[in-house]
């Protein structure tokens, strides 16, 4: 419920943070030149570059040329989205946290990271996106109001040409489903990040003997008399399900991990923060050629 997720989201936002702190301490700053206004640096003169380029008070200070530097500033904005739909809720004895928990946290940990770099972030379909030192602080105070619709399924209304969107999802839904938003993103121009997020117990299927399913988002119930004669078939399917969403995010350009809650939440950040600094490299790289 809203009001438990509420509960929570204090010590979540102090687990993001902390791993957030860690991941920092191994990457690197995302600032390179290009056309904007932010001043970032002076650099020696190249010959053949244009003349007009020259900081002509900077260069009389001794005997060199020296041509002023701003940071690139892209219309780019880093959209999140964490499922907190009823199956996110599961967690099994394999692990610590559920799913829904670690979607939170690596939802919250990305933005105090991206926060950090001076990106702009929103959470898909709750709130504007914002440039702000606090933004995991206010993205918590989002999430802890925001309603059912737009934590159980992306909107992608707020997407543009440009943009980044991460979700951070089982994808357990009916393939036509998942399909369908992942089309109504692409239509936007934007660049998706799927992050899997899923249980341990999820991926091994251990299940033997007379066991008893239940279906979190409908409460269906399904008895089967030898579980283990599923299991074959159980693999084969989320095999298939991973393939299709790996092939759509190489055809497109996208990413697509996978992350079980039993494993550091370091790791799927460390990634995104690779993927999101290549992104914002060729987007910088391309406007640099531009001008």
């Amino acid at each position: 419920t809203a009001l438990a997720l509420a509960a929570r989201l204090p010590d979540l936002l102090v687990a993001a943070k902390r791993i957030a702190a860690n991941v920092m301490l191994g990457v690197h700053g995302r600032r390179h030149p290009g056309p904007g206004e932010t001043f970032w640096q002076f650099r020696p003169y190249g010959s053949g570059e244009p003349v007009r380029q020259i900081d002509w008070r900077r260069s009389a200070r001794d005997d060199h040329l020296y041509v002023r530097e701003r940071e690139w500033e892209a219309s780019q904005t880093v959209w999140l989205w964490a499922d907190l739909s009823p199956s996110m809720h599961f967690r099994s004895k394999l692990t610590p946290v559920s799913k829904d928990h670690r979607a939170i946290v690596l939802t919250l940990a990305l933005g105090d990271l991206l926060a950090a770099a001076g990106e702009r972030i929103g959470l898909l379909g709750a709130s504007d996106p914002i440039l702000a030192r606090n933004a995991a602080d206010r993205l918590a105070a989002t999430l802890a109001t925001a309603a059912p619709a737009t934590t159980h399924r992306p909107d992608p209304r707020a997407l543009r040409r440009f943009s980044d969107v991460v979700l951070f999802s089982d994808f357990l839904d009916p393939a036509a489903e998942v399909e369908a938003t992942l089309d109504a993103i692409l239509r936007t121009g934007a660049r998706a990040h799927l992050v899997q997020v899923i249980d341990p117990i999820e991926e091994t299927f251990p299940y033997a003997g007379r066991t008893e399913f239940i279906d979190p988002e409908s409460g269906a119930r399904h008895v089967v008399g030898r579980a283990e004669q599923y299991r074959d078939d159980y693999h084969a399917r989320l095999a298939a399900l991973r393939q299709r969403l790996q092939t759509i995010a190489r055809r497109l350009d996208w990413s697509f991990l996978v992350h079980r809650t039993d494993r550091p939440a370091t790791e799927p950040l460390l990634a995104l923060h690779a993927r999101l600094a290549d992104r914002q490299n060729s987007l910088g790289l391309n406007a640099g050629r531009a001008a």
